[in-house]
């Protein structure tokens, strides 16, 4: 899945603070938007292993989240959104494609590391590839709960929904860009340019 429908998941996970504790929805809704994009910070390194813990993030963000609820705090509640959003998003990689170049040849059976049993979740291409037709309709559902809270949220959601569209237009041609570009790179620099 795309980078904008887990962090939109995750704002809207941070939206049910609404319900239960509405003086800190802007906080947790920020918090879902972090902790859904983080693990995708490992795509200059390992991409899907560096910093997707499907199983450690499931297990941290229980008990944060208890705490969230029975001591709720600015740290409390930030950090318990954080992880179960993180959770959420190292899991759910699963459910799309592969890390192969071109993910939509459905031709890699690894989707998302699991450091716990120490080997890869096969993909189960849900959500054939990232930036796929129906990755731009789970992060347009997502986006219900932002688009429907109060300023500035509306338009931090409706942008990351418009880089989302932007993205599903163009995905495929980027990786011939991409392979274009690096062709023409100097031996020096190519040497760091990862193949897959």
């Amino acid at each position: 899945m795309m980078a904008t429908t887990h962090a939109l998941f995750g704002m809207a996970l941070g939206a049910i603070s609404l319900l239960v504790a509405p003086e800190f929805a802007p906080l947790a809704i920020a918090a879902g938007g972090a902790g859904g994009l983080f693990p995708d910070l490992d795509l200059a390194g390992d991409h899907r292993k560096d910093l997707h813990f499907p199983v450690y993030y499931s297990l941290a963000a229980v008990p944060a989240l208890a705490l969230a609820v029975l001591a709720p705090s600015v740290a409390t509640v930030a950090g318990g959104v954080f992880l179960a959003s993180a959770a959420v998003h190292s899991a759910s990689d699963a459910l799309g494609g592969g890390l192969e170049l071109r993910p939509w040849e459905a031709t890699s059976e690894e989707a998302v590391y699991d450091h716990f049993d120490g080997q890869w979740i096969r993909p189960r291409r849900w959500i054939r590839y990232d930036g796929a037709p129906e990755d731009l309709l789970a992060a347009a559902v997502f986006a219900v709960p932002g688009v429907l809270y109060a300023e500035p949220l509306q338009q931090a959601v409706l942008a990351l929904l418009g880089i989302s569209t932007g993205y599903v237009l163009v995905r495929k041609r980027l990786v011939d860009l991409g392979e274009t570009l690096a062709d023409r790179l100097p031996a020096r620099v190519a040497a760091f340019v990862p193949v897959e």
